[in-house]
């Protein structure tokens, strides 16, 4: 694997800023930090874009709804911001949300979860949860297509994507059409060779990671429950298909691998798609990373592709 020459100019310009690292931060310094907006390109229109709230047992959860242009109802996803439920918001992921939204002719629902450390596992799991259930029993009220719901992420996301379908197929109360797992969080562990060769130095860091956990969990033992650490579940039979997209310099990228291994064999249809010379967060990147605009690309042709079957 060679570093795309855009990820590797795009490092240079952060190492070059001299920021301190994110695991050196309060988690309320790393939100005020951590902007990456401008990474993201201009946001292209959309036919509506509406913010709103969900109801849920904790409180409501706000949501932002992008709806395409066209007759509906429309097919929905259901999407989890990344930032190790810690930081990232609704903004965060606008771009690529708008760009799914009509490349895939869906409506895109983007939930604002509660964050870690003020609201620990499970509450983003549980949120993440109630919007999708939302999304299926009230999609109506928004002109989606309640049997053509599917849910997705980007790595602490991606978790919450994958999670939402395990918890879905063991409660039973909801079926889902799809899951876009993009370097997603699977298991908590630090073990791997994708860890070790990316420790350092590729934007997502495991002294980060250990930092995202570490304010994500209530107790260690939270760490092996298959709600927090997906590649944990005792099977993965009866799941949604997927597509698994992991980055060959991220930390993330072996668990990634491993759990789309899982999945397919559980039987699962599977497409697993490594960018090797990407980096950890480059699905937000479309502005200034070609291959983040390629995985927009791939994401929003799985969707449509799986919304039609």
């Amino acid at each position: 694997m060679v570093l795309d020459s855009q990820a590797k100019f795009l490092l240079e310009q952060m190492e070059a800023a001299g920021d301190p690292p994110m695991h050196e931060l309060t988690p309320e310094e790393a939100r005020a930090s951590a902007d990456f907006s401008p990474l993201a390109g201009e946001p292209v229109e959309v036919a509506k874009v509406e913010n709103r709230t969900v109801p849920s047992t904790a409180g409501d959860i706000p949501v932002r709804i992008y709806t395409p242009e066209g007759e509906g109802p429309f097919p929905a996803l259901v999407f989890y911001h990344g930032g190790g439920w810690v930081i990232g918001d609704l903004d965060t992921v606008d771009v690529p949300c708008r760009l799914l939204a009509n490349q895939s002719n869906c409506v895109v629902i983007s939930v604002d979860y509660r964050l870690a450390p003020e609201h620990k596992f499970p509450a983003a799991a549980d949120d993440a949860y109630a919007v999708a259930k939302w999304a299926v029993e009230h999609g109506a009220s928004i002109d989606v297509d309640s049997n053509r719901v599917a849910v997705g992420g980007d790595s602490a996301g991606g978790n919450l994507a994958a999670v939402v379908a395990l918890m879905a197929r063991d409660r039973g109360d909801f079926s889902l059409a799809y899951q876009l797992l993009i370097y997603p969080v699977t298991h908590h562990s630090y073990e791997t060779k994708s860890y070790k060769d990316n420790a350092d130095g590729y934007l997502l860091t495991k002294d980060s990671m250990e930092w995202f956990w570490d304010h994500y969990l209530r107790t260690e033992s939270d760490g092996r429950h298959p709600y927090a650490s997906p590649l944990l579940a005792e099977n993965l039979n009866g799941l949604p298909p997927a597509l698994v997209v992991t980055a060959g310099y991220d930390p993330l990228r072996d668990e990634g691998q491993a759990y789309a291994k899982r999945l397919t064999e559980a039987g699962v249809a599977v497409e697993a798609k490594c960018y090797e010379g990407m980096i950890h967060g480059f699905f937000w990147m479309p502005g200034v990373l070609e291959q983040g605009k390629q995985c927009i690309d791939q994401a929003s042709s799985a969707l449509k592709r799986a919304f039609e079957e």
